[in-house]
């Protein structure tokens, strides 16, 4: 693997990557420049985390510093598409380091923001534009900025673009730049889908892969703990108890759900804020500072934030509810082991959940570890037999739910507050009367 100052980059674009600790290439970075360098097209297959933004900006803004003068009015030299705001938001912070003490301008478009003050900014040139497809469609139709001056165009995260149903959106903004120019696609993952991206924007690209599909990153200790969904929130509070002065992301799968989580862990003593899709710009942006910045310790989010959050310090990520999309879940625990840090991801299965379970270990290859109780029963109806059309709710191979320690003790499952969840002795003779046989209806 070549180092950054082998590679033939300018002066003071090493000067800014030393700069940010940035020395050592990752093997995405190391593979991708030296062929974007040469201004070949590039489709690259890597997960989160691994330093994509630097596989694609550093080349980029190296070939731009070739260039000279200044954009012209309303145009945009490089524009990178990313899928979320936040993702945006983390490639242009990104971007703007590497250009430090240049001339180079770098802009940001995204939703929920004023597209007055972005048209205003893009209205005098820009080097590099990050932009969210929807936004940028928008500019398009009130003609405030110009593609077909582009000289180099990004996807990143380009399944998710896909999962967004960004395919319409992608195809109306490739009609509006040059045919000559240089294209990367950067995707954790390879749909089907993804060949008519390839077909639309490549040209003859060199595909480097250097993350199998589905692959977490090496130093995250899995684990998933089978819990009634009942008892989530109050096992979560145990679990984050034990890491209080370490910082967590919890996910969820709705935003109402996010939402009323938070409001119990703030109610609990934690400091805590939640993001997703109903939350405002600021809001989003709000609370990822204060997470950047130490000022609270567990973000509770939906998939919104499952990409381009980068917050070295988060060690733990839960999943308190699995994701729909399996390959989700990768994502999602990407946000912790941060630039070759540790980290922890911690499952929470209930019974409803065995189906999500079982994809997401086929989509990773593998069988996550168990650190507490034991896989629910199948109580899927099997044929020619009669059913109640609910989960037994116990885990297979013993008759309750344990003991909150992890132990494997029996009995009845017990409810939040200690109690007994097994019938009463009024509700067994309840039970009994009403399994008599009806005689006068034979």
């Amino acid at each position: 693997m070549s180092l950054f100052k082998e590679m033939g980059l300018p002066k003071a674009l090493l000067t800014r990557l030393a700069n940010m600790g940035l020395v050592d290439p990752t093997p995405i970075q190391a593979h991708a420049i030296p062929v974007a360098l040469q201004g070949q097209d590039v489709m690259g297959l890597a997960q989160t985390g691994t330093g994509k933004t630097a596989a694609f900006g550093v080349p980029m803004i190296a070939r731009m510093m070739e260039f000279e003068g200044k954009p012209n009015p309303k145009s945009v030299r490089g524009l990178i598409l990313a899928p979320t705001r936040e993702l945006a938001k983390q490639i242009s912070d990104t971007i703007r380091e590497l250009v430090k003490g240049s001339p180079m301008k770098v802009g940001l478009v995204v939703g929920g923001a004023s597209i007055n003050a972005q048209i205003q900014r893009i209205a005098r040139g820009t080097d590099v534009l990050v932009a969210t497809p929807g936004r940028l469609i928008d500019l398009m139709e009130r003609r405030a900025i110009n593609l077909s001056e582009t000289k180099f165009l990004v996807l990143d995260e380009a399944d998710q673009m896909l999962d967004l149903g960004f395919i319409h959106a992608l195809r109306t903004i490739s009609q509006a730049l040059p045919s000559e120019r240089q294209t990367m696609v950067f995707s954790a993952t390879m749909p089907k889908q993804m060949n008519e991206i390839a077909n639309s924007y490549l040209q003859s690209p060199k595909r480097i892969e250097v993350n199998p599909a589905g692959k977490a990153a090496d130093k995250i200790e899995q684990s998933v703990h089978f819990i009634a969904k009942a008892e989530k929130s109050f096992y979560l509070v145990e679990q984050l108890e034990k890491h209080r002065d370490q910082q967590s992301i919890v996910f969820c799968r709705t935003k109402h759900g996010a939402s009323k989580l938070a409001k119990f862990l703030q109610g609990k003593g934690f400091k805590v804020d939640d993001i997703h899709g109903n939350k405002s710009q600021g809001q989003r942006t709000r609370a990822i500072s204060a997470m950047q910045s130490g000022e609270i310790m567990v973000l509770v989010a939906t998939d919104v934030a499952a990409r381009g959050l980068d917050i070295p310090a988060v060690r733990y990520v839960y999943n308190y509810e699995l994701p729909n999309v399996p390959e989700n879940y990768v994502h999602r625990i990407g946000r912790t082991a941060r630039a070759g840090a540790e980290g922890f991801a911690i499952a929470f299965c209930s019974p409803e959940e065995m189906g999500e379970l079982i994809a997401v270990q086929k989509v990773m290859k593998t069988t996550i570890p168990v650190g507490y109780g034991r896989p629910w029963e199948n109580t899927a109806p099997q044929e020619g037999k009669k059913t109640s059309g609910r989960s037994s709710g116990k885990p297979r191979g013993r008759s309750g739910g344990g003991n909150r320690s992890g132990g494997s003790g029996g009995g009845a499952p017990r409810t939040a507050e200690g109690r007994n969840s097994g019938p009463t002795g009024a509700q067994k003779a309840r039970q009994r009367k009403r399994a008599k046989p009806n005689r006068s209806a034979a």
